[in-house]
């Protein structure tokens, strides 16, 4: 064996799984239609891997909707209150994923979480004092079983114990320590039964261990580790990582009974220099080397370089992190030939990775001899006129004034709101129609001006029952945008749209990240017009709505030759264009590890922000929005954006952050989300009253903004206007009884 890769795309080529899934929820399609198609799509998925010369061909990197949930559902990490509904297996999988409500009971999602630093999201399992861990799945046993019979010797993937631990939840006075001897248990007997179906190896995914770890959490994964590998039941095992460097693990790491490890040689910064300092013999390197997070080529003589430098005698080249977090096929795109040729999708990646093993091995000179001849021309030009804007900034353009207690101060008596008061995100529910129009509208088939005649009808619609419900600061809906990116992406020059990126965020969802191609600047106003016709249509405050430059950047393939930094302050230079166009019209990935946060991240992150607002008028006020990240690490960096009103996902997770707001004294008006946008489920009566009054013990009433989780662009009408009304009767129910 000498290719392979982490992972693989699971929602298909053309998004079938999402659709199918979806006709599910729909109860268009019974759970055994469902099941077929995934089959069906499994087997073809394993076919192109194998197909374009990867020797070890991964299984169970497919699921229905996140691999962490996958995980506790095979160790039986599911909550009593959900084993106990009669409920099937599939239902109660998807109720933990995404809620339910019927006759059957009611069930809160589970919470949802960035995976690592990427914009795919997992499902946070929860230990509880009555969790009993053992093994009670078969989905592993069963995706091997189907590519056995396809002819395939697939190596099983599987979350490992350590990163399962580190990323649930933990009800109180329960603690990791507690599952490691059940937990390590449960994986023998998972390579009992793996070995027994004919497996020869199993891949242990430990992305954890990239992240800083402390001398306890050191201990506990070698104490899950040195008891699952007292007994292998006759498996190879690989423990694989990804996302950055294992520092400050690797000397015991090496030192373990396995047989392989993998390690990312494109985000591990101290990768090759930790296996220079010396690898075992007798394992086998994993070696990451080919970028599984963006779709840039890979450069053939740099990856041959780092090759060339690392001792081990036993190498398989393989991706830096499963090729989930990229698109399927250039195959699929329509761009020229010109720039075409600088991307690679999953499908071509598998080629980069045959490339090189062949190369390394004495052949491949054509592969070789193309890709210089790729990497030794100019790709794209440099903006002088913006190159000189940023070369010229100066401190004062990151400085807002006055400062935030007399902004506030000013604002308050501007708008003279209520106290909690209310508002959403930004997007209503884009229903078929609006997508329909907007597809007629882009193929020529609906003219400019019917298009503009439908739009402003939504938005008067919308302004009307947001006014009637009893909202206090309004939104427009967010209908002309297809995505929160791509919408800005197509009024700024350097960006570059793909026919069917798509890259799956989280569930069935999917989001086609634009391609920074070159410099960027704005070349028109964006969203004025339709946020000045909804102000026009109301006297309560409208917000105006901006994706952020940090967010543009996370949510892009991003360029590689140049740095992460200047292309955030290309962004948020057309940004700021567009604020202060805005504003006279109206009158997102922190590093892994702290050591890297401020010159890796901050640093130049918060700045950009800070840039983009940092001349509006006092009583202009800045709302920015935040949702599913680790914040609590960070809160000082966050009030030191110096927005007025930060928002920020918080019903799935607790309202876990609104201690660290208290301790770290924030001074920042804050509407933590007090309903999951994320399910389809609608909060009941008492749910939104008790959130606001779990809220307003540890925050001040003067500061609180009442508000959704996030953005309602892809609920359903009835749900939306169902649970926002539910919103604004608990917001004037608490506002009553202060």
């Amino acid at each position: 064996m000498s290719t392979t890769i982490i992972g693989f795309p699971r929602l298909g080529e053309f998004r079938e799984l999402k659709f199918t899934t979806e006709k599910y929820f729909r109860n268009e399609i019974s759970a055994q239609e469902l099941l077929a198609a995934a089959k069906e799509l499994r087997a073809k998925h394993w076919n192109i891997v194998k197909e374009h010369g990867i020797t070890e061909v991964p299984s169970n990197d497919f699921s229905h909707y996140d691999n962490v949930l996958d995980a506790a559902f095979l160790f039986n990490v599911v909550p009593s209150s959900v084993q106990g509904l009669d409920l099937s297996d599939l239902e109660r999988y998807f109720a933990l994923a995404r809620g339910y409500q019927g006759e059957k009971g009611d069930v809160r999602a589970l919470p949802m979480k960035k995976w690592f630093n990427t914009n795919y999201h997992y499902i946070v399992p929860k230990f509880e004092k009555d969790t009993q861990v053992k093994l009670s799945g078969s989905k592993i046993f069963y995706e091997f079983a189907e590519a056995k019979e396809l002819g395939l010797d697939t190596r099983p993937v599987l979350v490992g114990p350590f990163t399962l631990l580190q990323l649930s939840d933990f009800e109180e006075g329960v603690e990791a320590a507690q599952f490691v001897a059940a937990m390590a248990k449960a994986y023998q007997e998972v390579f009992a039964k793996l070995a027994d179906l004919g497996a020869e190896r199993i891949q242990l995914d430990e992305p954890s261990l990239v992240k800083d770890l402390s001398a306890e959490e050191r201990v506990l994964f070698l104490d899950l580790y040195r008891k699952i590998l007292a007994d292998k039941k006759g498996l190879e095992v690989l423990i694989q990582t990804y996302f950055g460097d294992v520092r400050d693990i690797y000397s015991d790491l090496i030192e373990l009974p396995v047989d392989a490890i993998g390690l990312d040689f494109v985000e591990g910064k101290k990768t090759l220099e930790l296996v220079k300092s010396g690898f075992p013999a007798d394992k086998t390197l994993y070696v990451g080397i080919v970028n599984g997070k963006n779709i840039w080529c890979n450069n053939y003589e740099k990856s041959l370089a780092v090759l060339k430098q690392i001792p081990a005698e036993k190498l398989v080249l393989t991706s830096s992190c499963s090729l989930l977090h990229v698109p399927f096929t250039t195959a699929n795109e329509d761009f020229e030939e010109a720039i075409l040729k600088h991307f690679a999708f999953a499908a071509e990646k598998l080629n980069e990775l045959r490339d090189l093993d062949a190369i390394r091995n004495g052949g491949g000179a054509e592969a070789l001899a193309a890709n210089k001849e790729l990497f030794a021309t100019e790709r794209v030009g440099q903006n002088a006129e913006l190159a000189t804007r940023i070369a010229g900034l100066t401190d004062a353009d990151y400085t807002r004034l006055p400062t935030f207690a007399e902004r506030e101060a000013i604002q308050k008596e501007a708008f003279k709101l209520p106290a909690l008061p209310t508002t959403t995100i930004g997007s209503f529910p884009q229903t078929k129609e609006v997508r329909a129009k907007r597809l007629a509208f882009r193929k020529g088939e609906l003219s400019q001006e019917d298009y503009d005649k439908f739009l402003a009808e939504q938005i008067d619609e919308w302004i009307k029952w947001q006014e009637e419900v009893g909202f206090d600061v309004l939104v427009h809906g967010e209908f002309e945008r297809n995505d929160m990116v791509e919408y800005f992406g197509q009024n700024l020059s350097g960006y570059l749209f793909s026919k069917n990126g798509w890259v799956q965020s989280y569930g069935m969802r999917g989001v086609k990240p634009p391609i920074i191609w070159g410099d960027v600047t704005r070349l028109n106003p964006i969203t004025v017009k339709w946020s000045s016709y909804a102000q026009s249509r109301t006297d309560k405050p409208v917000k105006g709505m901006l994706t952020g430059p940090v967010t543009i950047l996370n949510w892009s393939f991003p360029r590689e030759d140049i740095s992460i930094k200047d292309s955030t302050l290309q962004i948020a230079l057309a940004i700021k264009d567009e604020v202060l166009d805005l504003e006279a019209a109206l009158r997102e990935k922190l590093p892994l590890r702290r050591s890297d946060w401020y010159e890796d991240y901050l640093d130049w992150a918060i700045p950009a922000f800070r840039l983009v607002h940092s001349t509006v008028a006092p009583n202009t006020q800045i709302h920015t929005h935040m949702c599913y990240s680790e914040f609590t690490d960070i809160i000082p960096a966050i009030d030191n954006m110096d927005a007025d009103v930060i928002s920020f996902e918080a019903s799935r997770s607790n309202l876990k952050i609104l201690d660290e707001l208290k301790a770290k004294n924030f001074q920042t008006e804050v509407g933590p989300g007090v309903y999951d946008i994320h399910s389809p489920r609608v909060p009941n009566e008492e749910e939104i009253d008790h959130t606001i009054e779990a809220i307003l013990t540890k925050v001040p009433n003067c500061k609180l903004w009442i508000n959704p989780d996030c953005g309602l662009k892809t609920r359903g009408i009835t749900e939306t206007k169902a649970s926002l009304v539910r919103l604004v009767e608990a917001a004037k129910a608490a506002r009553e009884k202060l």
